[in-house]
């Protein structure tokens, strides 16, 4: 793929098209007062606005769409990101463009027209429902009650996709020119339930699990100190199983570059109601937890900034 075709190319223009217009601010970027850490949180997932045109499009109820939200994801956060740390944050849900896709993951059977020739239409997520736009929720129940326009799709990754992973690139370079490394944590919740109902489903077996691509996404160091403290916590924590990460933290991780990008899963169960989707008495706990943790890789980071030898090589491009 040229660079310029590539949409996370930064030299690519960013381009701004109108959305429906609940979403005037589709996502944000809260920031500290003073940027004093490489870190960065991402939570592309935990959206709850659905447009209208969207809710009239889908054969499901907004509750039922709501199955694939992480839910106040960003919120357990919200007191990590208070310590100092950058976060950007989806105000559109996952079931209206999924952000941790590649952006032309897209299914074939849903749209009328021609997808364009980058389109990847054979992927596995592609073939389970769960591309960048999305054919399913949770339980396997479908979404539209007919096709949808390839335009339809193109407008939401042009307007929305794009300048999402425009900024957070962005952020990324921020801290890799500040401090020689940039540590991006990807802030995801997960069901209880593997499959739920259906004859396959399967209890996870983990409270939450950390996503660095076997290794190859994120440094040793920094998902050993992640993966001790919840542990010390509490929590029953394993690595990249049932999830090893997804798009944002196979693109951004480039540890010998000095961009390191970990997956954190959290089993709804342990916050949520995940019937009635609110929220449990253990959620400031969590939030707690999920602090200081978050305050002891910021001293982490902070020693790998001064043992750095300076700034890291750029991030590559998607083509790379």
């Amino acid at each position: 793929m040229s660079s310029a075709s590539d949409p996370l190319n930064p030299l690519a223009q960013s381009t701004t098209i109108p959305v429906e217009p609940e979403l005037r601010l589709p996502f944000e970027t809260l920031e500290p007062a003073t940027l004093s850490t490489p870190m960065v949180l991402s939570s592309p997932h935990s959206g709850a606005i659905y447009p209208a045109t969207f809710l009239a499009a889908s054969r499901l109820s907004p509750k039922a769409l709501r199955r694939s939200e992480d839910a106040y994801v960003d919120e357990l956060f919200a007191k990590a990101q208070r310590l100092g740390i950058p976060m950007l944050k989806a105000h559109f849900p996952r079931a209206y463009l999924d952000l941790n896709r590649e952006p032309y993951e897209l299914d074939p059977r849903m749209f009328d027209g021609p997808l364009p020739q980058t389109a990847n239409t054979r992927s596995l997520r592609v073939a389970g429902g769960l591309g960048t736009i999305a054919r399913v929720v949770a339980e396997g129940q479908e979404i539209y009650s007919g096709r949808l326009p390839v335009s339809e799709a193109l407008r939401r990754i042009d307007g929305l996709y794009k300048p999402f992973h425009h900024t957070l690139r962005g952020l990324l370079r921020r801290a890799q020119r500040a401090y020689g490394l940039a540590v991006l944590i990807d802030c995801h919740s997960m069901p209880s339930w593997i499959g739920a109902g259906t004859q396959k489903a399967e209890k996870v077996d983990a409270d939450i699990v950390l996503g660095d691509r076997f290794g190859t996404a994120c440094g040793g160091a920094i998902v050993e100190l992640v993966e001790r403290h919840l542990r010390d916590a509490g929590y029953h924590v394993q690595r990249n199983k049932p999830y090893a990460g997804g798009y944002i933290t196979e693109h951004y991780g480039n540890p010998r570059a000095g961009f390191h990008a970990l997956q954190i899963e959290i089993n709804r169960a342990l916050y949520l109601d995940e019937e009635s989707l609110e929220k449990r008495p253990g959620f400031n706990g969590l939030a707690d937890d999920l602090a200081a943790m978050s305050c002891k890789l910021m001293a982490l980071a902070q020693e790998m900034s001064q043992a750095s030898q300076g700034p890291a090589p750029g991030l590559p491009l998607a083509a790379e």
